[in-house]
């Protein structure tokens, strides 16, 4: 018999841990890794987050909570969401849940049945196509161009769309090319989601990394037709360097907050209680690491882009969010999983192979590592383009 269900069976690896797990290894027996595919900033959580979260602790908050979350976090959701992304929510339409991805997939689970089909831009984060088919739902990806700053636009958007389209997955800024979407942008795949009454899943986890003059929009804020078809995801991972801490949270209409609320219920229960006091802290207290961190990073983004514009056989868009760069390696004549293994096992960096995330011509590179890594393993990536010319 097979114990296996269809949608479990159908499911590939995690292309992004199998090179992160492969680099560990070589790691583990003492070779030196120059790592360019980490998808977590590189600093620790702030004090003050963490002096929140022992002090639950030490005052006994460790029973459960309400499957949604504490109250007091998601008022202070709720304030934050007024506050930076002029989004009005109730406390009941805000779940706290453990993590952002488990925020991606309960929303889906809400509202995808079978058959139904979602809109992925490619290239895409890489849970967004297994967790539409763990919900019965068909991925139809579309995929972008560099030329338009690796982003769907509206004509892309209707040209893909049949009748049993249900949703759009939009992440901004992206995971992995690092596009900014505009407001005009916006605005215009709104229109496009409004007039066929399409669901849109709004991943902003990274809203806070955002440099040279982009800025954030969310898209739910542009209308009240739009509010009422945005189901906005978001977290404490990137912005406030909480990844280990496993907190994310969905803000929805009623109808689908509930269906989500419920879904919890049944799964998760709710989300570590201590941790909970953590981000409450991390929304209300001090957000100077925020601007200290994207001042940062912003310096490195402007390093990697100075060298891979001028390594050989590489093409690469300057991304405005995020912590990534997507350069096209198809000059190469490689396929990018060659790419990343001959990297690997050849010149000890780690990189990410766009296969991963639908495009076989690029690979992901991330800035969120010190200038030393980021020196040595661009030198070295430099010099492995430049043999293969």
């Amino acid at each position: 018999m097979d114990f296996i269900s269809s949608y479990a069976a159908a499911l590939s690896p995690s292309l992004t841990l199998a090179v992160t797990n492969r680099a560990k290894e070589m790691k583990a027996k003492g070779e030196q890794v120059f790592g360019l595919a980490g998808g977590e900033p590189d600093k620790d959580t702030p004090e003050n987050i963490k002096q929140a979260a022992i002090a639950a602790l030490q005052q006994g908050h460790t029973k459960y909570t309400p499957s949604a979350g504490l109250p007091t976090l998601r008022q202070a959701i709720v304030d934050k969401l007024k506050r930076d992304n002029n989004l009005s929510y109730s406390v009941d339409q805000v779940c706290v849940c453990s993590g952002a991805k488990p925020a991606v997939y309960s929303a889906l689970r809400a509202t995808i049945s079978p058959g139904d089909e979602v809109i992925i831009p490619s290239p895409y984060w890489v849970s967004y196509p297994s967790m539409v088919e763990l919900c019965g739902g068909t991925p139809v990806f579309v995929e972008t161009k560099a030329e338009n700053g690796w982003k769907i636009t509206a004509e892309e958007f209707s040209n893909a769309m049949t009748p049993r389209t249900k949703m759009i997955i939009l992440t901004s800024p992206h995971n992995p090319t690092g596009a900014v979407y505009s407001e005009d942008e916006l605005r215009a795949i709104g229109e496009v989601a409004v007039d066929e009454d399409i669901l849109i899943l709004s991943d902003e986890i990274y809203e806070h990394l955002i440099y040279g003059g982009a800025e954030h929009v969310s898209i739910g804020s542009l209308s009240q037709e739009l509010y009422d078809l945005t189901i906005t995801i978001n977290g404490f991972s990137k912005s406030y360097a909480m990844t280990g801490w496993r907190l994310g949270y969905s803000a929805a209409p009623d109808a689908i907050a509930k269906a989500i609320r419920l879904i919890q219920d049944h799964t998760a229960s709710n989300a570590t209680t201590f941790a909970q006091y953590g981000a409450i802290e991390a929304l209300n207290g001090d957000q100077s690491f925020i601007s200290d961190l994207r001042e940062e990073y912003d310096f490195r983004r402007q390093y990697v882009f100075d060298r891979l514009s001028k390594m050989p056989k590489v093409k690469v868009v300057e991304p405005l969010g995020a912590f990534y760069f997507f350069p096209d390696i198809s000059a190469t004549g490689l396929d990018s999983m060659t790419f990343c293994e001959r990297l690997l096992e050849r010149y000890k960096v780690a990189a990410v192979p766009g296969i991963a995330f639908g495009n076989d011509h690029a690979i992901r590179i991330s800035y969120c590592t010190s200038l030393d890594v980021l020196k040595e393993g661009l030198d070295r990536l430099e010099d492995f383009c430049r043999k293969l010319s």
